[in-house]
């Protein structure tokens, strides 16, 4: 048996990731580094997580969170081991979780939310604090296996350092092959204890329970502007905002694409947000991967729908001032992307944008730069089947992004580590 072969290493791994509950520990010399890959390209290493232990479903430095049959686990060493793990019945359930900077862990299922201060040792169900300071109350879906999601994000990056401390901040995908579910941006502060709702889009009559009276329609009665679902949310520390874009269709209640900037009040905790822009869904404004470095706004175009009159898609990779979003003329096109794409997460001058798997030839594909979009790979990893890369979590200590692989755009399949290579 070739111990350098993918099969042979996956096998290894899972063995050690399905040890006892305590873990089974390595030497401290052996490192899964770059030399423990399944592959590589001209511009990354990569590998799959050992498929027969949990399914890592975030990461963070050496910490990773992950699901098992009715159980969740803890690592401290980058999911080589799991030192801990805790009974949940709702794991299958389970489509949201972020590790934060205190090491709190804050999980969720499809309307219920969770968090646990002590490593796993424990965890606690979160009310979550409406606009107005009154408990956040989530719907009884009507089937609890059609139940839509609340909590699950499309982008992997949810915290940020802002004003000196730690804010926690996402917003929700949903009303995509369930039942309906109110579109919301939420927030912490505190580590994950307390989760509140920064923002809450409106009532779209599109997404709503059939025959739904005005008094029990999902959303914010008092809001205007409606979406399906938000794609993306991050932080400008240059100018202490946030940024939010959503989607996705065009209806009789107007357009569905939207950029929103919300500054946020500590000494009063409350925000004030206004529309950047709002257009149909063939625009580089129908977008994800929102991302800032040096103060520039990096994002990726998922724009699909109606074609233009010439049949062309205004997508690609684009960069601009945040001043300059709502002005097309001012936006540099990084990427000329022939497809929509969805997601991108950017560190440290490395970008890497998952192919959205629904929409491109590609089967598992991937686009990275690793010197901040001025030259480009374009892969296509094939032996894994059909697949989109969602939920992008920063590198580990060990310098891997954790890459969540869907089959068909929702299905949860597996999860693949990338590795860039030096520039």
């Amino acid at each position: 048996m070739n111990p350098q072969s993918p099969a042979t290493r996956r096998r290894f791994l899972a063995t050690v990731a399905a040890g006892t509950a305590g873990g089974i520990l390595l030497p401290p010399s052996i490192s899964l580094a770059a030399t423990d890959t399944e592959g590589e390209t001209d511009h990354f290493w990569y590998r799959l997580a050992p498929t027969d232990g949990p399914y890592i479903d975030t990461q963070r430095d050496n910490k990773a969170f992950g699901i098992g049959e009715e159980k969740i686990h803890f690592s401290e060493d980058n999911a080589r081991t799991w030192v801990r793990s805790i009974d949940f019945p709702d794991a299958a359930m389970l489509n949201f979780s972020c590790i934060l900077g205190n090491g709190n862990i804050v999980f969720a299922t499809r309307g219920n939310i969770y968090v646990s201060t002590d490593s796993l040792k424990s965890y606690r169900e979160i009310k979550v604090v409406d606009r107005d300071g009154s408990d956040y109350v989530t719907h009884t879906p009507k089937d609890p296996s059609k139940a839509g999601w609340y909590f699950y994000s499309l982008d992997g990056v949810h915290t940020w350092q802002v004003d000196g401390k730690e804010m926690m901040i996402w917003g929700n995908y949903c009303n995509v092959r369930s039942e309906p579910v109110p579109v919301n941006i939420y927030y912490s502060t505190d580590g994950g204890e307390t989760v509140k709702i920064a923002y809450s889009f409106g009532q779209n009559a599109k997404y709503q329970y059939k025959g739904a009276k005005p008094a029990s329609r999902l959303g914010n009665s008092e809001n205007e502007v409606v979406c399906r679902h938000v794609h993306s949310v991050s932080y400008n520390a240059a100018e202490n905002a946030f940024y939010a874009c959503s989607g996705d269709i065009d209806g009789i209640h107007g357009h569905e694409c939207h950029w929103l900037r919300g500054t946020y009040d500590d000494k009063a905790d409350s925000w004030s947000w206004k529309v950047v822009a709002s257009s149909n869904s063939n625009s580089r404004f129908k977008s994800g991967g929102i991302n800032f470095v040096d103060g520039k706004v990096y994002w990726v175009a998922d724009a699909n729908g109606k074609a233009s009159p010439e049949g062309t898609y205004d997508r690609g990779i684009f960069r601009c001032d945040p001043a300059d979003i709502a002005d097309k003329s001012k936006h540099t096109k990084l990427y000329d992307m022939k497809y929509e794409m969805a997601c991108m997460t950017i560190e440290g001058g490395v970008m890497l944008a998952p192919h959205y798997g629904n929409a491109t030839p590609s089967d598992t594909g991937f686009l990275i730069s690793l010197d901040l979009g001025k030259t480009w790979g374009n892969y296509d990893l094939k032996q894994f089947g059909d697949r989109s890369g969602v939920r992008v979590n920063r590198k580990n200590s060990d310098g891997w992004f954790r890459v969540g692989l869907r089959q068909r755009w929702l299905d949860r399949a597996e999860v693949l580590f990338i590795k860039p290579k030096a520039s």
